[in-house]
């Protein structure tokens, strides 16, 4: 029995595809997921399986969630023990020691293409800094991220890959579960 981690883009904003936690939870646990966690309003999703494939289990809850609430949204599964290496790696906190308040994460679908890497690494985005490492993109935003060009759109629309993104407090929490 392993514990991952589901993170779903675009829930709860705006008013826009409403999905509440407790119904939320109860509909994966129909779907076979066990001890099935919710932090906050904004899809992170804490559960245990025995599943071993991250990308068939993220089609499974897409899937449920399409019936149950009748809405696609991208879910992005992960182990936890991957989200606490990634948490652990931070170069903003392990090289900088930047404080977590200003800091984000950003997890990608797949790795992306080293040429787009390079490519959008050509243009400086200051204050806002990033470091692409694999499929994730460490964010520090020293005005706020509701201020920053480096949203989940502008890396969708520059690397082709699916983006979801939370703050480093939620992140820390997620790894605490």
């Amino acid at each position: 029995m392993q514990t991952f981690i589901a993170l779903l883009r675009g829930i709860n904003v705006s008013g826009k595809n409403l999905i509440k936690m407790a119904p939320l939870a109860e509909v994966l646990t129909g779907a076979g997921l066990m001890n099935v966690r919710t932090y906050i309003q904004s899809g992170n999703i804490v559960f245990e399986s025995e599943a071993s494939d991250d990308a068939d289990t993220g089609l499974i809850i897409a899937e449920n969630i399409r019936k149950e609430f009748g809405f696609i949204v991208p879910v992005r599964v992960l182990k936890q023990s991957e989200l606490k290496r990634i948490r652990d790696d931070n170069p903003f906190i392990r090289l900088h020691g930047l404080p977590g308040d200003k800091l984000h994460l950003t997890l990608l679908s797949g790795i992306p293409d080293h040429a787009l890497v390079q490519k959008i690494a050509e243009t400086v985005y200051l204050p806002d800094e990033y470091i692409i490492s694999g499929n994730a993109i460490y964010l520090n935003c020293p005005d706020g991220y509701g201020r920053t060009k480096l949203t989940n759109t502008f890396f969708e629309n520059k690397l082709k890959v699916t983006a979801t993104t939370r703050n480093w407090a939620t992140i820390v929490k997620l790894c605490s579960m």
